[in-house]
């Protein structure tokens, strides 16, 4: 090979970082840039306005002094399952809290400049739906302060485990049980609350990151299944020295007009939002739809934010369609139930998933002892479809397997946490899925009918 030859292959190398080759190439990495970052910034500003339009709801419904009068309440009060917060403290105070622990929840992302992604939807609308019932801006803090504390003493970015920091705080209740009903004496009644959601808070990252071998992804609320071990080992040494697990049911009734008019307004303006937000928003549905879920699919990533709303609506159509098809209230905690679903619209959960878990609810109501409308059966149809992927993956009869297999251990199991994991559906899931997986493993292998998401679409293990 002549010299000369050698020298003109060796030319493209050589560029100068200033030649047309680079800086084209640059601009297109800068325009990337830019593009992912004003859709990151398009779909927070979208969920601080849902987090706002929640504040404003509950201002139009209570005077600022009834609304602060039900935040004392709800504070100082058990919140263990089930306390509705719309009984106890008032229809503008429960709205007002949830829409200000969203907002809390968006800031805390920006602050940390987390990434845009499914999980983000699901993270901030789960600390909503729970604000409805049992998490309130005074008990979910001390769980996040020790969630960061684990970040400092592993010396890792709290960006990295933020996500589980708020799915933690599925055992709030647990603060306000020392803080103000344990009746401890002096102030060491708050010491102590915070000092144990410290403890939560250290925990439940590595602990969330091994146990989601157990059920491999099909159940979508790792950190409940998580969670409902650790009130389980909390609740039993509280018993040890005494504590007697109290029974609570708040539960309002009466309010499925005004709550059925802002609900499905609420989800066709997601519907409609998606549609403008996306440039194929046909298309991306279909994606979402042939999705199995598992592992916390990330729809967003997948498909586009767009999309992901407009299953989001979708999903809330159908979880207050049920409700009320089978006679139950819109309440506090079925609109917990409710805003789920349609929060993990964007990593997980769809129409063609999720449906057959609610069949299997139904299916169980007609040969067990409960009625379909009993409070804490709504709430295990609802919060159940943490096993949409197991309908996903497997098919709809073992969907409704799994559904009627879990209307059962759900109102069992939360007798072991006294009622202090707020996602106990997600404790029973992640049973039934440990249970149910295996035993369809075992069978002659057959082409599942959908593909698993590949590993690197899916929530990491420690974050669900």
């Amino acid at each position: 090979m002549s010299r000369l030859t050698r020298t003109r292959r060796a030319a493209p190398n050589t560029t100068s970082d200033h030649s047309p080759a680079k800086s084209g190439g640059h601009s297109k990495r800068i325009t990337l840039h830019l593009a992912v970052r004003n859709e990151n910034a398009t779909a927070y500003g979208v969920l601080a306005g849902i987090s706002l339009l929640f504040v404003g709801f509950g201002l139009t419904q209570n005077t600022p002094d009834a609304i602060l009068a039900g935040f004392a309440r709800i504070i100082r009060s058990t919140n263990i399952l089930i306390t509705d917060y719309v009984a106890l403290g008032g229809v503008g105070t429960a709205f007002v809290n949830a829409g200000l622990l969203m907002l809390a929840s968006v800031g805390l992302l920006l602050l940390l400049r987390a990434p845009f992604r499914g999980i983000t939807v699901a993270a901030v609308f789960l600390m909503g739906s729970f604000g409805l019932f049992g998490k309130n801006i005074y008990n979910v803090w001390p769980i996040i302060c020790g969630t960061w504390l684990y970040s400092l003493l592993k010396r890792e970015s709290f960006a990295e485990h933020v996500y589980t920091a708020l799915f933690a705080t599925s055992l709030a209740p647990i603060v306000t049980e020392f803080a103000f009903v344990l009746r401890l004496p002096g102030e060491t009644g708050a010491f102590f609350g915070i000092l144990v959601g410290v403890s939560v808070g250290l925990v439940v990252a590595p602990l969330a990151a091994h146990l989601k071998n157990v059920h491999k992804g099909f159940s979508l609320y790792n950190v409940g299944f998580t969670a409902g071990i650790i009130g389980t080992v909390y609740v039993s040494l509280l018993k040890s020295y005494g504590y007697s697990t109290g029974v609570n049911l708040y539960w309002s009734e009466g309010n499925n007009t005004l709550f059925g008019v802002f609900l499905f307004g609420l989800f066709a303006l997601f519907i409609l939002l998606g549609a403008l937000l996306s440039a194929r928003p046909l298309s991306g549905m279909k994606e979402i739809l042939r999705e199995s879920g598992q592992s916390c699919t990330d729809f967003v990533a997948r498909s586009g934010f767009g999309a992901a709303l407009i299953n989001m609506g979708a999903n809330g159509v159908i979880a207050t369609g049920y409700v009320l098809l089978v006679g139950g209230p819109l309440n506090g905690p079925t609109i917990g139930g409710i805003l789920t679903i349609a929060g993990f619209g964007a990593c997980g959960k769809h129409a063609r998933n999720v449906i057959p878990i609610l069949l299997g609810v139904v299916l169980g109501s007609l040969t067990k002892v409960w009625h379909i409308d009993d409070p804490a059966v709504l709430l295990a149809a609802l919060f159940g479809t943490s096993l949409a992927p197991v309908a996903g993956h497997y098919g709809w009869i073992w969907g409704v397997a799994a559904g009627f297999l879990n209307s059962s251990v759900a109102l069992c199991s939360g007798v072991l946490h006294g009622g202090m994991n707020l996602y106990n559906t997600g404790f029973s899931a992640g049973i039934v899925a440990a249970f149910l997986v295996p035993l369809i493993e075992a069978l002659p292998k057959r082409k599942p009918r959908i593909k698993p998401a590949p590993a690197q679409e899916t929530a990491p293990a420690e974050t669900v």
